[in-house]
């Protein structure tokens, strides 16, 4: 009977403790429902966003370009990469085009040397660059499987060592890792492409704690894990019939008002 009366007892007092930060946390929530956080400007800021000629890359440099930052975009795609420079200045926004090689290490370094060199310090880095291989694991090439490490994951480790050193400097910036749905559940026949995703999560993961143990605070992450999207990978009819999902497609507006909240 001690003991019940002991263990009660206990239980009441994790209770009453429990109770204050319950309140505080259901204010705090209040608020910020009729009070919204003030979003940051980004006028001026040299963002730079990679695999921007289609897709993710694209729609998110017209966001950007909307709220007058100067944009540096980088894609494989030179005519793509045409396109979207060509509506963003549109937009009213001074761009910067640079045809990069994302699954290149070397290209990565020396198109961000140029980039420091004529533009200036990048404060918002989006590495958004993928690739998508639609097989099962014995029909899915080396070179594919590769490939699709080097540009969903080993390209954020370069571009972010490329441009980071100034955002720690100036205790001021922004890293955006455009990861996947497929980086926290994995899809038969997306075996290279998710195992990827979940090694971009990692990293973000990582690099937040990293910063947050440099008590860096001005340098802000954001991870972006949508559901499939609608962009020419999954509307092409080879990759859509392999894919073993049934799931809606995200729409593309609705990610890139994400992207910007986050940011």
């Amino acid at each position: 009977l001690i003991k019940q009366s002991t263990k009660r007892m206990k239980f009441l007092l994790d209770l009453l403790l429990l109770l204050p930060l319950l309140i505080v946390c259901c204010l705090e929530s209040f608020v910020k429902l009729f009070i919204p956080k003030r979003r940051k400007s980004v006028a001026g800021e040299i963002v730079l966003i990679t695999g921007a000629g289609h897709g993710i890359g694209r729609l998110t440099a017209y966001e950007f370009a909307k709220l007058k930052g100067k944009l540096v975009l980088w894609d494989i795609n030179k005519h793509g990469l045409e396109e979207t420079a060509a509506k963003c200045k549109g937009l009213g926004a001074k761009v910067y085009t640079f045809v990069v090689d994302c699954s290149n290490r070397e290209d990565i370094y020396s198109s961000a040397k140029k980039v420091k060199a004529e533009i200036g310090d990048v404060s918002i880095l989006v590495n958004n660059a993928g690739v998508v291989y639609t097989s099962d694991l014995f029909a899915t090439q080396d070179a594919q499987i590769e490939k699709t490490f080097e540009v969903n994951v080993l390209a954020h480790f370069w571009t972010t060592k490329a441009f980071i050193s100034a955002m720690m400097k100036n205790n001021h910036g922004h890293i955006v890792t455009v990861a996947s749905a497929g980086g926290h559940v994995s899809v038969p026949f997306l075996l290279a492409y998710c195992s990827s995703k979940f090694a971009a999560v990692g990293f973000h993961k990582a690099l937040t704690d990293e910063l947050a143990a440099l008590q860096i605070t001005g340098v802000k992450t954001t991870c972006l894990c949508p559901n499939f999207i609608n962009t020419g990978f999954i509307k092409n009819p080879s990759t859509s019939k392999s894919i073993y999902f049934r799931g809606q497609c995200l729409n593309l507006s609705i990610l890139n008002k994400k992207t910007l909240t986050g940011v």
